[in-house]
Order: structure tokens, then sequence, then C-alpha cells
């Protein structure tokens, strides 16, 4: 792990890296596409395959960032690959450290757009929380992420970037299988809604899924939605990752305000996708996210309504105290009532651990994500109006 970091909230603002414009980035592509893009660019049909397999493991086993670094090929090809590709992840813009261990990257992209990628580190496992749009157009109510406009989806290269990021940061490449890997888990739980961008998501996390690649278990990998019905089938079917939703409420009123796609797909029919889900399983149950929001949907009332709806739904339930950010129009729930509630559903048979925030110092813990320029851009504004 890297030791010069400072084990603080305080910023740490990182050198602009150049970028070889133009060149088509190899990070992102899968097999079939890097098959045919070395192809095109001269490599012999004969050694097409062979020549995937060793650029992979590069970029994904050993994490390497310039083909020169790819010793096991001769110097006349990696002379080739470097002026014909590029290999490019997102750029560090600043990385802060929390008081707990929890490291939170602002990261620029592509076309100068923003995104955030948090590091939680455990004793037993290391995860990574993944974004997979700039923005995000859901406006859910308690989350700040949902305050900042959507930009764009990100591609699979930007995807699979932050992971690789990540492990830049920590040092954490070439890692033996019985070897601890300090990034272990994924969720896809970062900025955006997945299941609005599911074929970069897909791309990516096949990718981070592959046996010669990244490398992590599906069942390491946790995709987030807010409810976007048609399409968590196919998470199940193409994926094959567990499956979590940002449930939040127990009342299609009460859930209308807090996730607003639950207008478009109310709860019954997000339940009904949900007990079709094909990987469904009591070894792999599906986790329903609830943020506890005080006086607003933490009563005992709906702590039983919870447990009839979700009948018959290999499930766990994640009480996730709300975690305040600056205007935030509501409180979280007391310990006691948290407390209350969640022996209502442990009692009916489901676990409902209460979600410790990690990162809260560095405004990194779950539904404070939003990028610092978003931030800034509307401050400028209010600091004009200040002035005048």
């Amino acid at each position: 792990m890297t030791a010069t970091l400072p084990i603080s909230p305080d910023l740490v603002t990182l050198p602009r890296r150049p970028a070889e414009a133009g060149l088509p980035n190899v990070v992102g592509m899968g097999r079939a596409a890097l098959r045919a893009a070395l192809v095109e660019a001269g490599t012999p049909e004969a050694q097409a395959t062979m020549r995937v397999a060793q650029v992979w493991q590069w970029l994904y086993h050993r994490g390497a960032r310039d083909f020169m670094a790819m010793t096991n090929l001769a110097r006349p090809y990696r002379e080739l690959l470097a002026g014909r590709f590029r290999i490019a992840r997102p750029e560090i813009v600043t990385r802060q450290v929390s008081a707990d261990g929890t490291r939170k990257y602002l990261l620029r992209i592509d076309g100068g757009a923003e995104i955030e990628t948090v590091y939680i580190p455990e004793a037993d496992r290391g995860t990574l929380c993944v974004s997979s749009q700039v923005g995000c157009t859901l406006t859910c109510s308690f989350c700040h992420t949902g305050t900042q406009r959507l930009v764009r989806n990100l591609t699979a290269a930007e995807i699979v970037g932050q992971v690789m990021v990540a492990r830049d940061d920590l040092e954490d490449w070439g890692r033996k299988p019985d070897e601890k890997r300090l990034v272990s888990n994924l969720v896809l739980m970062g900025m955006g809604e997945p299941l609005y961008n599911f074929e970069a998501v897909r791309d990516a996390m096949k990718i981070c899924m592959d046996g010669e690649g990244i490398a992590l278990s599906r069942r390491r990998i946790t995709l987030s939605t807010s409810g976007v019905v048609p399409e968590i089938a196919r998470v199940g079917a193409e994926i094959g990752c567990l499956l979590a939703i940002s449930f939040h409420a127990t009342t299609d009123a009460v859930r209308d305000v807090l996730v607003p796609i639950n207008r478009k797909w109310p709860i019954g029919e997000l339940l009904a996708a949900c007990r079709a889900y094909p990987r469904l399983s009591n070894a792999e149950r599906i986790t329903f996210e609830y943020v506890m929001l005080k006086g607003v949907n933490d009563s005992d009332a709906d702590a039983r309504r919870l447990v009839r709806l979700i009948a018959g739904i290999p499930a766990k339930i994640n009480l996730i105290p709300f975690n305040p950010w600056p205007g935030a129009p509501y409180e979280r729930s007391d310990p006691e009532r948290i407390e209350a509630f969640g022996a209502i559903v442990n009692r009916a048979g489901y676990a409902s651990p209460v979600r410790t925030p990690r990162g809260e110092d560095i405004m990194a813990a779950c539904g404070q994500l939003k990028s610092a320029s978003e931030r800034a851009r509307r401050a400028r504004p209010a600091a004009a109006a200040v002035a005048v």
C-alpha cells in the first residue's frame, strides 16, 4: 500500500498525465474486439489469439500502463502497439483519505467530465464502489448524486478503469491466488443508475470476472438498481452478479417521492421482477437497501409492511443510516429507532445488518457522492449573487 498517503481527510491533488490523443484505448475492449483491433493493426491472424492472451494478462493481471513494459513481446511488436493504441485509465484529480481509511478518488475521464470512486477497506475484504454514469437522472430526494445533472454514460473502459486506478494506488497488481487482494469486491453503487448503461456495465464486468483478467468472482460483484424493471432479468442472464435493490419505502406514495422512478415501475412490478430474477436462491439472495430517514420511512408499521412485501424472496435487508449532505431535506433516524426497525425485520427471518457509515468526513458515504467540479459549478452562481 502506498506509504506516502496522508491518513486524513485532506485533499491530495495529483498532476495531470499526458494522453495519446486520438489512439484507440485497449482498456475496456472485450477479447473479440481486441483480437480484431490487433489484426487490423498488422498482427498475423495465426498469432492473434496468442497476442490477445499476452496483452490481456499484462493489462488486467499485471496492471501494465505502457506497451514497452510487455517484455515477453518482441520490441518491434511493442513499438507497433505503442504507435497504434493507448493504455488509458481515468486520471486521478484528487485523492482523499478518511480517518477510517476510506479513500475517495475524483477522476477525470475523456472529455474532461469527472466522476467519484470510493475504496472501503475492511478486515475481511476491500470493497470498491464504482460509478456507471457522470451524474444521474433519477433525482432520488435523499441522494446527493441525484442533485447532479446527467452528463453522459461511462464507457466500459471508464468503468473497468476505475478498478485499475484503485489497484494502481493500492499497489494491488500481480498478487498470487493465495495472497490477499486489497480490491476483493466491487459494488456498482457509485454515481449513476447502472441499468441505464447496461451494455457498458456488462462488458466491464465481464473483464472484471475474466479468470485471466482482473479475476473477481461474480459473487463478489453486486449491482444496485433503483428499479429499472425491464433490465433486471438481464443482470442475472448476461452478467450473473449479485443484485441489490435501492428500495427505501414500503408504499408507492412514499417511494414516489424518495425514488421517483417508482412512478414508472411501482413496488408491485419491481418485486415481481425480483421474484423472477434468474439467479435467485438462498445462496444468492437479493439485498434490499433501505436508507433510514427520521419520521419518513422508519416506523414499526413500515418494518412490518416491508417483511410482508418481500415474503418469499430470498433476501437480506441492509439498513443504511442516512448520510447527510449540505441542503439535505432529511435527518438520520435515531439509533434506537433503527434498532427497533431491524428487530422486527430480523424476527421475520431476514438478516438486517446496519451499515456502518464510512468516509463521512470526506463525503464518501452512501448517497454523498457528487463530483467536486459539479459542486464548484453550482457554488459559483450563489457566490456571485452574494457578491452583488
